[in-house]
């Protein structure tokens, strides 16, 4: 009997403690979130707003450390790879095939790769277009503490709306810039045996067919800064 009543007292006085036990196991667990979200501010302010458009993955033991908040910063990452491998596979190669037209004659020969890299410019757009609303969509979503929502605000305006805002009125304008250097093409491959290359420049036979030439040209030099601002674009370059 004397046992018995050991043990109840025991049992009695051991509950409280297994409950304090638990509580404080408890409030532990949510201590976590001020460290994952200042290690994430960290990363925010240290890596990725000097990575410009190439943003590094998450190791796992960074996704460990920024706990949820890793996905915050996989909005951010998805975006940007997509715009980028957008931009590769339709803004570059247009780049590239206008960086080939050097003397009057290309505008002949390059037409038909200047027309094929063009093609793909239709699409950048639309690409960008769902990217961007998604982006948002999710980014309007997030429950941020103060202290973060502004310094992921500034990360996400210059990981995804500064590149959305230079690309979209890019885009067609790139795309009517490599039109008419096509048309340059087409009109002197029109003029047949008419038109005569020498020393750099064209010849033609009538002042109206210079005159004609000479329109298109200017047109050219006229769009110029669509072609600087591509390439910049196309170096990695968002800014304005």
């Amino acid at each position: 009997m004397a046992v018995g009543i050991r043990s109840g007292v025991f049992s009695r006085w051991l509950a409280p403690f297994i409950a304090l036990l638990v509580v404080f196991q408890l409030t532990a667990c949510g201590d976590k979130e001020p460290e994952q979200r200042k290690a994430f501010i960290d990363y925010l302010q240290n890596t990725v707003m000097r990575s410009g458009q190439n943003l590094p993955s998450l190791s796992e033991d960074q996704k460990q450390r920024f706990g949820n908040y890793a996905n915050d910063y996989g909005i951010i990452l998805s975006f940007s790879r997509q715009m980028k491998g957008a931009v590769e596979g339709s803004l570059v190669p247009v780049v590239s095939a206008i960086g080939q037209v050097r003397s009057p004659q290309d505008y002949m020969t390059q037409r038909s790769a200047l027309q094929q890299a063009a093609s793909t410019l239709s699409m950048l757009n639309a690409q960008l277009r769902d990217s961007k609303v998604k982006a948002d969509t999710a980014m309007a979503a997030l429950k941020q503490p103060d202290d973060l929502k502004a310094v992921y605000g500034q990360v996400y305006n210059t990981v995804v709306t500064q590149p959305a805002n230079v690309l979209t009125p890019l885009v067609p304008a790139l795309q009517s810039f490599t039109q008419d250097i096509v048309s340059v093409g087409d009109y002197l491959q029109q003029q047949g045996t008419q038109v005569a290359f020498a020393n750099g420049g064209v010849q033609f036979p009538t002042q109206q067919q210079a005159t004609q030439y000479n329109t298109m040209m200017s047109n050219l030099v006229g769009k110029q800064q669509t072609l600087l601002q591509a390439q910049k674009v196309a170096q990695g370059d968002f800014s304005n």
